[in-house]
């Protein structure tokens, strides 16, 4: 008895060690939260939502051109590198020997690991410089490239855990490859893929670095893919600096909007990986 006293003493102490030092991990973020919070409600309206911004000394305005940049932003990088990541996540899981396919799945790990301001500059280098100007397909490319990696990785993990012996049960049935790769392999492994592609907006949504070097920022509302756009991450990074507290307000509302949309993506990928774990284990 009394070395089970003792031990339940010691696993109470180590529990409470565990938990304490959880709650200081946790302690930034909700300390981040409740700034952005406090600062940025005040600000948030229908017209925040629905409007231009106007110009200093102006009361009112909005951060519509803003929101509308950044869905065509995050829309070109998803039609653009979606479908090429859940192809190359595709090659790596069925000729996951090869020496190529190795090569290929280093250089997404070592794409993953570049900072966004690099990845900026080259998009910059290799597609600014040749259009001749600033434009949303540029951001939107930049922005693709930091997406990537994430998408091929949790593809081909994704496809990986799909049982070969469907495979194999589909292919002895007479069905082609790609019938039973779009049929079977993909339909399976599409929750993992969506938690990737999700994961990859995540982390788009909030870079900032890619777009001062691509899509700039256009103070007016832009359709077009091939003329400058603005963003919320540079609304925030434009207005913060300013030294007007109107347009400091403006930033503090646009990171409350930017932070409540990174988080709602975050929990609902969390969500769909915790529902894949759950239908495997069934």
């Amino acid at each position: 008895p009394h070395n089970i006293k003792k031990r339940l003493a010691i696993e109470m102490i180590f529990y409470g060690a565990i938990a304490t030092l959880t709650s200081l991990a946790l302690l930034p973020l909700a300390l981040i939260v409740f700034d952005i919070l406090s600062n940025g409600i005040s600000v948030i309206n229908w017209d925040f939502f629905t409007k231009l911004p106007v110009p200093v000394g102006e009361s009112g305005g909005g951060i519509s051109n803003a929101i509308i940049g950044s869905l065509i932003l995050v829309s070109t990088a998803s039609a653009l590198c979606i479908p090429l990541g859940i192809g190359t996540g595709l090659f790596l899981s069925e000729f996951q020997e090869t020496r190529f396919a190795s090569t290929v799945r280093t250089a997404a790990d070592i794409l993953q690991g570049i900072p966004s301001i690099v990845i900026g500059i080259l998009a910059y280098i290799w597609i600014v410089v040749p259009l001749g100007g600033f434009s949303a397909l540029s951001g939107g490319m930049a922005l693709g490239l930091m997406m990537l990696p994430a998408i091929i990785r949790t593809t081909e993990e994704s496809l990986l855990r799909v049982p070969r012996s469907l495979i194999e049960a589909s292919l002895a049935l007479g069905a082609p490859y790609y019938k039973t790769v779009l049929s079977i392999a993909l339909p399976l492994a599409m929750r993992g893929i969506g938690s990737g592609i999700l994961l990859g907006l995540s982390r788009s949504l909030g870079e900032t670095a890619p777009l001062l070097f691509t899509a700039f920022g256009n103070s007016f509302m832009a359709y077009n893919l091939f003329k400058p756009v603005n963003a919320m991450p540079l609304i925030i990074f434009n207005y913060a600096m300013s030294p007007y507290d109107d347009w400091q307000a403006q930033a503090w509302g646009t990171s409350l909007v930017l932070i409540v949309l990174v988080l709602g993506l975050n929990i609902i990928t969390r969500s769909v990986i915790s529902n894949e774990k759950i239908d495997h284990s069934d």
